[in-house]
């Protein structure tokens, strides 16, 4: 694995405790606004958005008796799979939504090491917009609901694409992942003034 995923190697560590730091974040939000779907971006690539969804699934995952998912939505550079050296990623998200009848569990990839499932991003065979804004997005998010206790998306940076303001209309909330002392501020305000 990727070393950056310290929830998932070094649980212990003192980085792997700033995720903690998170979940228990996340966990407050839950409670008191029924949040238990996010979506993980950034105003531009390079912010460390994938990393940080990895980490936060991997300590939500840890802080309960639940399984937790991981959904790669990123479809036009997925990298979910590769950082955590799944070698049958398969089929994934872009090829539930686009054939019909697809279930959530034909998706699925099981970490039971990590109490975490994962759905890799897939096989793009048709427009990502148009399948982002397929009803049978909703269906699955709505799927996931009933089986997660949190359910953790990697989505594409705001500012390039389009594909995360998308996504953001069906999950709780969304994470905006920033650099440190390098991203402009001007580009995280337009980031946010993309999302409701």
């Amino acid at each position: 694995l990727d070393t950056h995923l310290v929830s998932l190697t070094a649980p212990a560590s003192f980085a792997a405790e700033q995720y903690q730091g998170l979940r228990l974040t996340v966990e407050r939000l839950a409670r008191s606004r029924d949040m238990k779907v996010i979506a993980i971006s950034s105003p531009a690539a390079g912010d460390g958005k994938t990393v940080t969804a990895i980490n936060l699934a991997g300590a939500l995952a840890r802080g309960g008796d639940e399984r937790g998912l991981l959904i790669d939505a990123h479809l036009r550079r997925p990298s979910v799979a590769r950082q955590l050296a799944m070698t049958d990623a398969g089929t994934g998200l872009a090829d539930a939504l686009a054939k019909p009848g697809t279930a959530l569990v034909d998706v699925v990839k099981s970490m039971p090491q990590f109490n975490l499932d994962v759905i890799p991003a897939g096989t793009l065979r048709s427009g990502i917009s148009q399948i982002l804004r397929s009803p049978r997005l909703d269906a699955f998010i709505q799927e996931a609901r009933q089986r997660y206790a949190y359910i953790v998306l990697d989505t594409p940076p705001l500012l390039p694409v389009f594909d995360s303001a998308l996504l953001a209309k069906s999950v709780d909330g969304v994470l905006m992942v920033v650099s440190a002392n390098q991203t402009p501020r001007k580009l995280l305000g337009e980031a946010l003034n993309m999302l409701d």
